[in-house]
């Protein structure tokens, strides 16, 4: 039995054939890399109202106020009230949206500032979806849908107490 235990301490370790491991990650890497979804980050690009503006805007121009609450989105010049829509049974009828703003931008071409005013209870979705609404609108014209720039220079803030909270 001593002459055993000997003889195992003179063997040497087998070596290690990492060939099929090899063969395995090769392929593995690869197919990991192809299948992986990478996600896509949109950025929306926001102007926070700063007081050289407010100053620079001391002319008639006209300005934009969607105010979104929970039951209805409320469209405004920061003086009166242009139109009021009232939610559809899917949520906010963005599609009118579009077409008061379309109407309001076929007035005032040249005007590309916009302010969304919402209530606190109002979710991302709907913010997302409503600065999509916003900023630009689907214009039929023959067999073809046109994108046309309604807004882009969107700025966000608390909406005002008022009447659209019941419901």
């Amino acid at each position: 039995m001593a002459g055993r235990r000997h003889h195992d301490r003179d063997k040497e370790p087998p070596e290690l054939n990492i060939t099929s491991f090899m063969n395995l990650m090769v392929v593995l890497v690869p197919f990991l890399l192809i299948s992986a979804v990478f996600s896509q980050i949109t950025i929306l690009q926001l102007n926070l109202p700063s007081s050289a503006a407010a100053t620079k805007n001391n002319k008639k121009e006209i300005r934009i106020e969607v105010v979104v609450r929970r039951n209805q989105i409320e469209i405004g010049d920061g003086v009166r009230l242009i139109k009021r829509i009232r939610n559809t049974e899917e949520g906010y009828n963005v599609k009118a949206l579009s077409n008061v703003l379309l109407s309001i931008k076929k007035k005032n071409p040249n005007k590309k500032d916009a302010t969304i005013l919402m209530e606190p209870d109002i979710e991302y979705d709907a913010l997302v979806r409503l600065m999509d609404a916003i900023g630009t609108a689907e214009v039929v014209q023959g067999l073809s849908v046109q994108k046309v720039v309604l807004f882009p220079e969107i700025s966000i803030g608390d909406a005002p107490a008022g009447k659209g909270r019941k419901g």
